[in-house]
């Protein structure tokens, strides 16, 4: 979203990866099962009031004889950035080539990854995952672990009414073993998962993390074109019923914090810990702080 370079480089690279494999796929005869790490983004955050379904919605369409014919279509697509939007034309592309391919595909519609280690990566210590904290790239939770591991204040942007799908990076790695599993049929609709465990508001986990840590909260701006509260209700069945078993942020918060965030806070870059690049460019004029007091230029 930082400028018109920025979104034309997401769109391009994005949207001709996926295509360029699913075209390969058809081209060279290969009946592979496609395993998409996609985004509980494609279906926006919106409160409408129910549980967003894993993918589809039953939907009832009044014919021209007036009666009701019941189908089931994709979840209507809502995407609130330029990332997310390419995860919805990927939706698109994938319902495509499996109807009239035969590729056979599923689409894990993931929430915020959090935590570092997974049971492979605990091995050794170079094993360790890589850790977003700024501005750009950092994701809600792990940019709060980490500000709460160097003293920095927990930014909040807005109000923090913001709900948000979590996971952690050990039960997503089972999630995609489980799918592998589990593969659709040749010729069937794109199986899709909603790949998440729990929700939470972003203003609820800065006072968690506050509340165990001591960590002021800072708030802030909002650098996106959001709304400032709403509600997020998922189903999550599929996986559960497959036998998967969540890890829950309680469980493992703490953990991170002092074994992750402190051991490794002197790589931590603070000047990157600010958003600063606006959605819209009327947002960019407001949003030029930082909770330390430093100066930014903002790279929208």
């Amino acid at each position: 979203m930082k400028s018109d370079r920025h979104k034309n480089y997401t769109v391009d690279n994005n949207v001709s990866a996926t295509h360029n494999l699913l075209n390969a796929l058809v081209e060279i005869g290969l009946d592979a099962h496609v395993i998409h790490l996609g985004t509980m983004g494609v279906y926006g955050y919106s409160t409408v009031g129910a549980a967003i379904p894993e993918g589809y919605l039953p939907v009832d369409i009044e014919a021209t004889t007036g009666e009701k014919v019941s189908q089931e279509i994709l979840y209507p697509s809502n995407p609130g950035s330029i990332y997310h939007m390419t995860k919805c034309l990927d939706q698109l592309l994938f319902a495509f080539y499996a109807k009239n391919d035969g590729l056979r595909i599923t689409d894990l519609h993931q929430g915020i990854v959090w935590g570092t280690h997974t049971e492979q990566t605990k091995r050794h210590e170079q094993l360790i995952n890589r850790f977003d904290y700024d501005g750009d790239y950092g994701t809600v939770l792990n940019r709060f672990l980490i500000q709460a591991a160097i003293g920095y204040p927990l930014t909040v942007h807005g109000v923090g009414g913001q709900t948000r799908a979590f996971i952690h990076i050990q039960d997503s790695v089972r999630c995609i073993e489980l799918a592998l599993n589990n593969p659709p049929e040749k010729n069937a609709r794109v199986e899709i998962f909603n790949q998440m465990t729990e929700t939470h508001r972003v203003r609820d986990l800065a006072k968690m993390i506050s509340d165990m840590t001591g960590t002021e909260i800072a708030w802030l701006p909002n650098p996106r074109k959001e709304a400032p509260e709403n509600d997020l209700i998922v189903k999550n069945d599929k996986f559960l019923s497959l036998g998967l078993n969540p890890t829950t942020l309680k469980e493992g918060l703490l953990g991170e914090i002092v074994d992750i965030g402190k051991k490794y806070a002197y790589r931590v870059d603070r000047k990157r810990v600010p958003a600063v690049s606006a959605w819209t460019k009327d947002i960019a004029t407001k949003i030029n702080r930082d909770p330390e007091g430093n100066s930014l230029k903002s790279v929208s």
